[in-house]
């Protein structure tokens, strides 16, 4: 539990087997309603590789124990695995220290931290924060607040025709006034990758900071903060084959020192008397309280899988699925994607006809396809595209042609029950 993977080691599935793959995924293995289980909703959370469910079991089982102020054993022990994994975490997003990782509950909580620290202490009225028009509302709301507290203005970066964010309309909605860029990697409704290192260079030149939501990416493709030079990054672990409940908020050590905590007591305090309290140094400055103690071990864990496996080798098959189920869906009558940028990754939002998307996701999940539908917490894409909502299949890396046939198939199903 505690080996850190390198770049050299990683990788040691010697070819994409998805068989192999999938049997490491026990979830997928079972009936619902008696039919295999094709699981297309990884867009909202992924299944779990047994070698995380082990880990999660093993401190429970051996090392079940508060962390940083015990002297016994066991909480030595869970200490140690717990730091081990901020470490699998740093080296995988390739941070320049541990203590520029924070944990969280998700990347949501990650973007409201921002919010209320950096953005409470650093924004003004009529300071501009940007965002795009295909932000999650985790990426929308927050920003809201804030705007309301301190009297600063939210612009939005308009989207295409077919979902894409074009660098220069993101330049032409730079002003002197901008003072945040707040844009997602990867649409999580329309599956969208947007040119986010250009954005991020584009702003710097103008000394903008720039946060990244990663939610949707971190699982597709490898991120290089400092390559990318973002000053923040969020990214939820249940999208990265992990636990529920725990994320991450990466930033620069140089935001981070300035920035108040965001919660006060426990851990995150180096001493407290009725008179004065001294925070504690970063990264703890920010972990208030227990934390997610067997989260954060099984993130770790889900790190190591992925590292295992290669993020690289993983968005290449994954965009072969993507390309193959494009062609697919398109073939069927009435059915009309939304989100047709020509770089995007993984997920297939659609329409078919005018049948309402619950109805498809009810019908589909009597034959044993789990998708998403509704309006994925980004009502205004919806609104965009002039939709309540939409059907969404989204894929991962143990998904196969099989899958995207299987949703074929249920979709014909759903046109005849709905003729």
């Amino acid at each position: 539990m505690s080996t850190l993977l390198t770049p050299e080691a990683a990788s040691t599935h010697s070819d994409f087997d998805v068989n192999q793959i999938r049997g490491e995924f026990p979830a997928l293995h079972q009936l619902v309603h008696g039919h295999p289980l094709v699981y297309l909703d990884n867009a909202a959370t992924t299944q779990k590789p047994q070698a995380v469910i082990d880990a999660i079991t093993s401190y429970y089982t051996h090392d079940n124990a508060n962390i940083h102020r015990g002297v016994h054993a066991l909480s030595e022990r869970a200490t140690m695995h717990y730091e081990d994994a901020r470490k699998k975490v740093q080296h995988f997003l390739n941070a320049r220290e541990r203590a520029e990782i924070i944990f969280t509950r998700n990347a949501t909580e990650g973007v409201n931290l921002v919010a209320q620290t950096f953005g409470r202490s650093s924004l003004t009225a009529g300071d501009e924060i940007l965002i795009s028009g295909m932000e999650h509302h985790c990426n929308i709301v927050p920003w809201q607040l804030l705007c309301e507290q301190v009297g600063s203005v939210l612009r939005v970066v308009p989207i295409t025709d077919d979902g894409e964010l074009r660098l220069s309309d993101v330049a032409d909605s730079i002003s002197p006034k901008t003072k945040l860029i707040a844009m997602t990697h990867m649409s999580n409704a329309l599956g969208t990758v947007t040119p986010i290192s250009d954005i991020i260079e584009l702003a710097h030149q103008q000394s903008i900071p720039v946060l990244v939501d990663a939610a949707q990416s971190a699982y597709h493709t490898p991120i290089d903060v400092q390559a990318m030079d973002c000053d923040f990054l969020v990214l939820s672990g249940h999208k990265l084959y992990g636990p529920t409940g725990v994320g991450v908020l990466y930033g620069k050590r140089e935001f981070l020192d300035s920035m108040p905590p965001y919660q006060r007591g426990g851990d995150m305090i180096l001493s407290v008397t009725f008179e004065k309290t001294i925070f504690n140094e970063l990264p703890y400055k920010f972990e208030a309280g227990t934390p997610d103690i067997s989260g954060v071990i099984g993130l770790g864990a889900a790190i190591d899988w992925i590292m295992q496996v290669g993020l690289d080798r993983i968005g290449n098959y994954e965009q072969k699925l993507l390309e193959y189920g494009t062609q697919q869906l398109q073939a069927i009558p009435g059915l009309h994607i939304i989100g047709t940028a020509p770089i995007k990754a993984s997920i297939l939002s659609f329409v078919l006809g005018d049948i309402h998307p619950h109805d498809i996701g009810t019908v589909l999940d009597e034959e044993g396809v789990a998708i998403r539908t509704g309006h994925h917490c980004a009502q205004p894409v919806m609104h965009r595209f002039c939709i309540p909502a939409t059907a969404r299949a989204s894929l991962a890396c143990y998904n196969t042609k099989g899958d995207i046939d299987a949703l074929v198939g249920a979709l014909h199903k759903v046109i005849e029950v709905f003729a």
